[in-house]
């Protein structure tokens, strides 16, 4: 089924989002508050798609009794919680223009697999977030099969939603551990120390894996 989206143009921004991420941290205030006000200008149906996407990714609870986005298959927070489509919406990403052809690319994949698998969904949600969790999952699972002509645009689009929880990418790190982020928390992601840098003394496993060749040199480089 094809969603009328240039798939193309989509796949430059992917890249070109992942290429802009090392630049996030610089304006992590201002990023922050402008994402959190991004989603609403897309409307309430193609953010709900991309925050469904993301917790089929990475699974969390629900953020209240009514939230349809979130399936709530996993205890504690997810990649919607950890801010996915704030990181998504990030200003300093090309990626703004682009979400809503993203998010009718997947709902049409959705209503190609309800259709095939006689689903009924229902009218008042988009076909994505009318899926069960283990139908989204199904009709995620396809989207990265090696003879998917849309595959590297999931590829990538998951890599974000994954640093979105796994490194709070759209955040100042050492803010974000401040505030408490979901993702970073859960994880035991450590915080920095008193001058907000990270530094590592104990950096290896504690033992020897494996005995040092004779010809080691005292600086541990092979003769």
């Amino acid at each position: 089924m094809d969603a009328g989206i240039d798939r193309r143009a989509v796949l430059r921004g992917l890249a070109a989002a992942v290429a802009a991420l090392p630049v996030l941290g610089a304006g992590a205030a201002t990023a922050a508050a402008a994402a959190a006000a991004a989603p609403s200008s897309y409307g309430s149906w193609p953010v709900s798609t991309l925050e469904a996407f993301a917790d089929t990714l990475v699974p969390g609870e629900r953020r209240g009794p009514t939230d349809r986005a979130v399936a709530g298959a996993a205890a504690g927070p997810g990649a919607v919680q950890a801010g996915a489509v704030a990181l998504l919406t990030a200003p300093e990403l090309p990626l703004a223009p682009l979400l809503p052809g993203i998010a009718t690319l997947l709902d049409a994949r959705a209503t190609g697999y309800a259709v095939t698998h006689l689903i009924l969904l229902p009218l008042d949600r988009p076909p994505f977030v009318g899926l069960g969790f283990e139908h989204r999952t199904a009709v995620t699972a396809g989207l990265f099969q090696p003879d998917d002509p849309d595959r590297p645009i999931w590829q990538l689009l998951s890599f974000l939603v994954g640093l979105a929880f796994d490194t709070a990418a759209h955040l100042h790190t050492a803010q974000a551990l401040a505030d408490g982020h979901p993702g970073l928390t859960w994880i035991g992601f450590p915080a920095p120390g008193p001058d907000g840098l990270w530094r590592f003394p104990e950096h290896s496993y504690g033992r020897a894996l494996a005995a040092p060749h004779p010809a080691t040199t005292l600086s541990g480089s092979p003769a």
